[in-house]
């Protein structure tokens, strides 16, 4: 299979590659989702320590996996062109980067004062965060190496193998959390912080299936040159590669990520009961994002084939294509949450308070979804260009400086707006700054996407 067929531009190719990542990354969600409504129907106190541990998690594991990942855009070109053997070589090199970089990533999960400095939250939240980010730190090593075989699932058409791997996940997180929070025979009780034991195990067995699809799906036969898959020591040639493209990637998504997990964190400031409406309305908005997101792998995926291939106007009409489907399915379903807000919101929360609170920010989780959709697939199209540094530099000024600076600023001060905002001052500043990053992504990755027509 030396390149992909000609039909594979068209809006069924992308739509058949994104719903199987869709339902995968949804799973994702959903587990998170679970930890939520679970954690919320013990306390608002194992409620808040379980979104600030979420938050910490998410913020460090994001920053990692955006580097391992780089191997999907690399094997996407090596596809397209026929190298199949580079792709098991650059497999077994992001496994060496994995090994590194959940040493870091274990100690950084580990050392909570800074991070506890930061959100200011009551003793009673941190410590259920602190037995909770120790859970997830060991599963840390797994969750990062599976996200080595995402990437090449999406980069080689083979997306369905992700969603199945993460079904199974899903379809075990009820059970697990219950058996760890509740305690059963000589388990204890962890409350809250049992979600994070949960998620340490369902890493583990992630990787595991991973692994073995890898070494025993014939499909990926081709794919495995000898010595691959952490045999062979770390070439430096290959490190670079990885490397060049990755911190950029990891950084940007970083930026991304953090500057909405910060918001969790900073807003615990605020209470229990603000910190839980304020991850109800997140919540919603990470299952929005998957269809977006799960677009953007596509598309990203697609493009790194045709540009493999030697066809950057194939790689165009993917471009134009992905971001009309993401704009039309955005304005869709954030019409939808907003006619639904009152039965969402009571799905999640008994609460009175916490309920209310959600209930005022859920109108801006829905503004942000729109902004939030075009940036994610025009990053994660510009990706399949490798075009990472420019995507990095927008996050950092658009993200942090607008969104948890300028959040953090009419959230906390009076302003000549007004007085502070709390957790409204927040949404709103992030939804400015998305917009401001949408607007210059998609116009950086239709300039690229022209510039590679005419210049090829």
């Amino acid at each position: 299979m030396p390149s992909p067929p000609a039909h594979s531009t068209s809006v069924r190719a992308i739509v058949d590659q994104a719903w199987p990542m869709f339902i995968a990354q949804l799973a994702i969600v959903a587990n998170s989702g679970i930890d939520t409504a679970m954690a919320g129907r013990l306390s608002a106190t194992d409620l808040a320590g379980v979104a600030l541990g979420t938050n910490v998690y998410v913020s460090v594991f994001i920053a990692f996996m955006g580097v391992v990942t780089a191997v999907g855009p690399i094997a996407g070109h090596h596809f397209g062109a026929g190298r199949l053997h580079a792709i098991g070589h650059d497999v077994g090199q992001a496994l060496w980067l994995v090994a590194a970089f959940s040493v870091a990533g274990i100690a950084l999960l580990a050392w909570t004062d800074p991070w506890f400095a930061l959100a200011q939250a009551p003793p009673e939240v941190t410590r259920i965060t602190a037995d909770y980010l120790l859970a997830v730190a060991v599963g840390l090593p797994g969750a990062l190496a599976a996200r080595v075989f995402v990437a090449l699932n999406s980069a080689v058409s083979r997306p369905r193998i992700t969603m199945a791997i993460n079904l199974v996940a899903l379809a075990l997180k009820i059970p697990l959390n219950a058996l760890f929070m509740y305690g059963a025979g000589p388990l204890p009780a962890l409350g809250g912080a049992g979600c994070g034991v949960a998620t340490a195990v369902l890493s583990w067995l992630t990787i595991a299936l991973s692994f073995a699809v890898w070494r025993l799906d014939p499909y990926f036969e081709r794919f495995r040159a000898p010595r691959t898959v952490g045999l062979r020591a770390p070439e430096w040639s290959s490190q670079r590669e990885l490397l060049r493209l990755g911190i950029p990637i990891g950084i940007a998504i970083l930026f991304e990520v953090s500057s909405f997990t910060f918001m969790g964190i900073l807003i615990a400031r605020l209470g229990a009961e603000t910190l839980g409406a304020h991850q109800i309305v997140a919540n919603v908005v990470s299952i929005l994002f998957m269809v977006p997101l799960s677009i953007g792998f596509a598309g990203g995926a697609l493009t790194a084939q045709s540009l493999g291939a030697g066809r950057p106007r194939d790689a165009r009409r993917v471009t134009l294509r992905a971001l009309r489907l993401t704009f039309f399915l955005a304005l869709v379903l954030a019409t939808v949450v907003w006619l639904a807000r009152g039965a969402i919101v009571d799905f999640y929360t008994r609460d009175p308070a916490v309920a209310q609170t959600a209930a005022l920010l859920i109108g801006w989780g829905t503004a942000f979804h729109l902004f939030d959709a075009m940036q994610g697939v025009a990053f994660q199209t510009l990706r399949g260009y490798k075009v990472a540094t420019a995507p990095m530099l927008i996050y950092g000024v658009c993200l942090w400086g607008i969104g948890i600076g300028g959040g953090f600023w009419i959230a906390y001060s009076t302003t000549p707006f007004g007085p502070p905002l709390g957790a409204a001052g927040f949404w709103s500043a992030a939804v400015l700054s998305l917009g401001s990053a949408a607007t210059l992504l998609v116009s950086l990755l239709l300039a690229v996407s022209g510039r590679r027509v005419h210049t090829r």
